[in-house]
């Protein structure tokens, strides 16, 4: 299943909003393409929080920095919604948004929006009982691809 979630910048922690963006996502391309980059164990280290069912795929900038998860069990959204709700998340991003920018002081995030209708989709899609192989294709409004996964079979959640 793929979370979606919008953060907007703190001004006061970047002197250029639209510069530390755009900084944040091209770092983001570089490693995540590259697994021997060598931000790659801070980035995995800061994201663990996050759990074993639950990846950040994909951070794309467009009025703000659009972050995408899969969570490949219904515990994941759970675990990732508590997080979001308890500011863990907000924690987990801000840690990470200053690494990638490269800055000399933290980079704080004045929004997470994750919305409610959002939630609820991704809890309908896991309360069917059975998922036989789906596949996800996430265009956005550009019509550019982000992401093409396969679920594999999926029962109901015992985690």
């Amino acid at each position: 299943m793929v979370v979606h979630a919008d953060t907007k910048l703190d001004e006061s922690s970047a002197d250029n909003v639209t510069e530390c963006e755009d900084r944040i996502v091209s770092q983001w391309r570089e490693i995540s393409a590259d697994e021997r980059h060598q931000l790659r164990g801070k980035v995995d280290g800061i994201l663990r929080p996050l759990g074993l069912r639950t990846r950040l795929l994909v951070v794309e900038r467009d009025s703000s920095i659009a972050l995408y998860f899969t969570c490949l069990t219904l515990s994941a959204v759970m675990g990732l919604r508590d997080q979001w709700s308890s500011g863990q998340l907000k924690d987990i991003v801000e840690s990470l948004f200053t690494l990638l920018s490269g800055a000399t002081h933290p980079v704080r995030v004045k929004g997470l929006t994750w919305p409610q209708t959002e939630y609820e989709r991704c809890m309908e899609f896991y309360s069917s009982a059975k998922r036989k192989q789906n596949f996800f294709i996430y265009i956005n409004q550009h019509n550019n691809i982000l992401l093409i996964f396969r679920l594999l079979t999926f029962i109901k959640d015992t985690d």
